[in-house]
């Protein structure tokens, strides 16, 4: 079963939620030079839904990113964010989720947002899936989502297992 995203009521109810989240402000030396040239590789994709008070924010925020750093933002329908979703696993479904992938793979995903966030932490996910997609590690960089977002939770190590004695 997934969960789906909490319906944000108003913008009212969004900026309570909002305020109570961390803005990133600390960002590594390359992150603007990295933004700027991975720019023309990378696709930022969302999906929205009429109504939807967390897409709009989270719209103008990429909107403001696209004219920052020149990254391509658009959105995708309700089936094709279900499909990627169920693809990668994850236990959420709704509006807005926001990936990056290359330009000519659509396979290749990071989910950088569910719900709307802060630009700043929206950049520093936008960094991390471009690095993530150009050689990063993938445990570095799941990890750093993890610290800063809900995107990802830490996974839980399994038990050791036992040996039956005789």
């Amino acid at each position: 079963m997934r969960a789906a995203i909490h319906p944000v009521a108003s913008v009212a109810d969004m900026n309570a939620w909002l305020a109570r989240v961390p803005v990133t402000r600390d960002f590594p030396p390359d992150f603007a030079a990295t933004l700027r040239g991975q720019a023309p590789a990378f696709l930022i994709e969302m999906s929205t839904a009429p109504g939807c008070i967390p897409c709009a924010d989270m719209w103008s925020k990429l909107s403001q990113l696209r004219t920052q750093y020149g990254w391509r933002v658009r959105t995708i329908g309700s089936e094709e964010a279900m499909i990627r979703s169920g693809r990668l696993s994850l236990p959420w479904v709704g509006h807005p989720v926001a990936w990056v992938r290359p330009m000519g793979d659509p396979n290749r995903i990071i989910p950088i947002a569910i719900g709307t966030d802060h630009a700043p932490n929206l950049a520093r996910n936008i960094y991390l899936a471009a690095k993530m997609l150009t050689g990063l590690r993938a445990d570095v960089g799941v990890r750093a989502l993890s610290k800063f977002t809900g995107i990802v939770g830490m996974v839980p190590r399994p038990a050791p297992q036992q040996s039956p004695r005789n």
